[in-house]
């Protein structure tokens, strides 16, 4: 008898920022739908981008957060790297990255999305969870967004 899994979703950083930030508005429906994905057999899947994005985001002051303690913030990186499957930077997706940015257009911070796009990609991951949907529209040909709400 074979289990089956579940199609794979790529977590964006502010998913991860929404879950850590108690504060935020958003925070329930992130620790919710993350713990509904993981339970209905979802790989969640990060890269090394996602993890320097939540350290700047979270080190600084927001909205509705505080700085978190460096000491803090290393230890929710190490419990991602455990509790995630994470993705290492290559050539591939340098090499995947140049190609989508050829044929779609970005500039500025979408060279960020377009990135993880790439990751993605390469990685053969077709679903996004993120808050930001509108980031992603552009790459709508390649990838399934999955909106927080």
């Amino acid at each position: 008898m074979t289990t089956m899994v579940a199609d794979p979703v790529f977590v964006d950083t502010n998913i991860l920022v929404y879950a850590r930030a108690t504060m935020a508005p958003l925070h329930g429906n992130a620790v919710t739908k993350l713990q509904d994905l993981a339970t209905a057999g979802h790989p969640l899947w990060i890269s090394r981008q996602i993890l320097r994005e939540y350290l700047s985001a979270m080190s600084r002051p927001g909205t509705w957060t505080t700085p978190v303690s460096m000491t803090g913030l290393v230890s929710d990186v190490q419990t991602f790297e455990r509790q995630l499957f994470l993705v290492e930077d290559g050539a591939a997706i340098t090499t995947r990255l140049l190609t989508l940015l050829t044929a779609i257009p970005c500039a500025g911070k979408q060279i960020h999305d377009a990135n993880i796009v790439a990751t993605m990609l390469t990685q053969g991951i077709q679903n996004l969870l993120t808050h930001n949907v509108a980031d992603f529209n552009r790459f709508a040909a390649h990838i399934t967004v999955i909106p927080l709400i």
